[in-house]
């Protein structure tokens, strides 16, 4: 299986090497924990998730720029693959806007397998060779259909979600369901970076197009490739206490460029950045990120072939993707299309969450965020000033008489951090007869989970039935939809309708909640707050 045995960062100098220092041993203490861990200790939410993200964002925005006319086919050679979805369940495709265009999502990976020389010598305790390998990256990079706009959202490394079916295509072998919550990075470990894609589909309902897996080395690589990535803090720092714990990361008070260890260091520090948590190192990264997104698209000397060629190098050979990306040619197509959008529109944001003794859950707030990034709203409230959506033309078909409408009603008021409200199906069915559709029943047989009440019918002859049933409740007819998953005019109550006999649909926010710290790609004064504890 390609995914869970990354090489060893081909075509990584070892001058690019970090010897096993104090980059290492924060790392090390930061080692992630089995289960769900809800005792009271504060936890180490060491998140290395993201450490590699700079890396693999940067590839794909401009890895390969210009690396069609270098050796093509050895750089094929270097890309390993692996499928996109190793689930069973599948989530639908965007509907594409009046353009024709549809959004893109990509789901970046990063695996803490420390299967080389290499990677072992850039931190790998070596009790950890062979191990199973966890998804310590994982963020969600959301081009809009426009191409005007780009979202990129991390996942904390230990966020509690339920890690559906996986089967892996190597082996054949099938994971069961998690039938519980486990830590989000150990998806990776279920089949490949199929399953880590397969979790997030279920956890956010986002449809994700494909996926781009980096291995350990090719932060150092890609930070030396660039000639360095500028950082800023606030004061002098030293990462280091005094019993041992931080990074080692020594900078003094202003902007510096960053490479090779130091990057490294740069990605992993907690102590020492703002209160110490990981909230902070994930602001640091998401700084780095930004800045090398900047320099990619800045430095002139990337123009240099030698330079170019080692660009490509390390870019190709750190990688693992899945199919519809396993060529030079179509990595560069996506990065063409990335690069298109201004930084001024780039927006990075963390998920929102909460403790749960030493692990994390999903907010009401990362729901928001999904559910943005489901319908295409941007992250930084730039959008264009939407249209108000005109009715749907009449039907060919008109509706039949009330009480010759059958109606079933499902209860999709389930959500994933709250059960199904008792009684919503008999409730709403109840309230159809009462208004002339006596032919309403409720279906107690599915249990589907929606964020909003529909009214879904299976062909052309029914949409004016559907509609009609809408009207009569208030529901708009923008929530009527055709669908071949029902036999007849269908209402599924959703999240929006828990309790109550009249609809009254969910007000539109269309704004980023705050708790997801947005940072916008174009902030060039962006600078890491350091706590005077290590500032020396």
């Amino acid at each position: 299986m390609t995914a869970t045995g990354p090489r060893g960062g081909a075509g990584v100098g070892r001058d690019a090497l970090v010897t096993r220092s104090g980059v290492q041993e924060e790392d090390r203490r930061d080692a992630v924990q089995e289960g769900d861990g809800t005792g009271s200790r504060r936890p180490r939410r060491a998140r290395r998730a993201l450490r590699w993200s700079a890396v693999v964002l940067a590839v794909v925005l401009a890895g390969t720029a210009g690396a069609g006319y270098l050796y093509y086919e050895h750089l094929n050679g270097n890309i390993e693959k692996d499928p996109l979805n190793l689930g069973d369940g599948k989530v639908a495709a965007p509907t594409p806007n009046a353009a024709g265009q549809v959004p893109l999502n990509i789901l970046v990976i990063g695996s803490d397998a420390r299967d080389s020389e290499e990677n072992q010598q850039l931190g790998g305790a070596r009790e950890t060779f062979g191990s199973t390998p966890l998804a310590d990256v994982q963020m969600l990079v959301h081009l809009s259909a426009d191409r005007s706009n780009m979202s990129v959202v991390s996942m904390p490394r230990d966020t509690l979600v339920e890690i559906p079916k996986c089967t892996d295509p190597d082996e054949g072998k099938v994971y069961p369901a998690s039938g519980g919550r486990v830590m989000t990075n150990q998806s990776l470990g279920h089949g490949g970076p199929g399953c880590t894609v397969a979790t997030w589909q279920e956890l956010t309902g986002i449809h994700i197009d494909h996926f781009v897996m980096v291995d350990f080395a090719g932060v150092v690589a890609m930070a030396d490739a660039v000639g360095g990535v500028p950082v800023c803090v606030d004061a002098d720092i030293h990462s280091r206490d005094g019993e041992g714990h931080g990074s080692g990361l020594k900078l003094e008070k202003g902007t510096h460029p960053v490479k090779g260890e130091q990057a490294l260091q740069w990605l992993r520090t907690r102590y020492g950045f703002e209160d110490g948590s990981d909230l902070a190192r994930a602001k640091a990264q998401h700084m780095y990120l930004n800045s090398m997104v900047r320099t990619l698209r800045e430095n002139a000397t990337l123009g240099n072939p030698n330079k170019l060629r080692r660009l490509a190098e390390e870019a190709t050979s750190a990688l693992t993707v899945d199919p519809g990306l396993d060529t030079v040619k179509k990595l560069y197509d996506l990065s063409d299309e990335l690069r298109r959008v201004k930084p001024e529109r780039i927006t990075m944001a963390t998920m929102p969450n909460r403790y749960v003794g030493a692990r994390v859950e999903p907010t009401e707030d990362a729901e928001q965020l999904f559910r943005l990034v489901r319908e295409d709203i941007a992250l930084d409230g730039k959008d264009a000033k939407k249209k108000p959506e005109a009715e749907p033309a009449e039907p060919d078909d008109p509706a039949a008489p009330d009480g010759e409408i059958a109606v079933q009603v499902r209860n999709g008021t389930r959500t994933d951090r709250l059960g199904a409200a008792g009684g919503r199906a008999n409730t709403v069915a109840g309230l159809l007869v009462e208004r002339g559709f006596t032919r309403a029943v409720a279906d107690p047989s599915v249990l589907p989970s929606e964020d909003r009440t529909l009214v879904r019918y299976p062909s052309a002859d029914l949409e004016g039935d559907a509609r009609r049933v809408a009207e009569s409740l208030g529901i708009p007819a923008s929530s009527v939809q055709r669908s071949t998953d029902v036999s007849g005019v269908t209402l599924v109550v959703g999240a929006d309708w828990r309790e109550g006999k009249a609809y009254q649909g969910p007000e539109s926010d269309d704004r980023t909640p705050d708790s997801a710290e947005a940072l916008n790609g174009a902030d060039e004064n962006a600078c890491m707050k350091v706590d005077p504890a290590f500032s020396p």
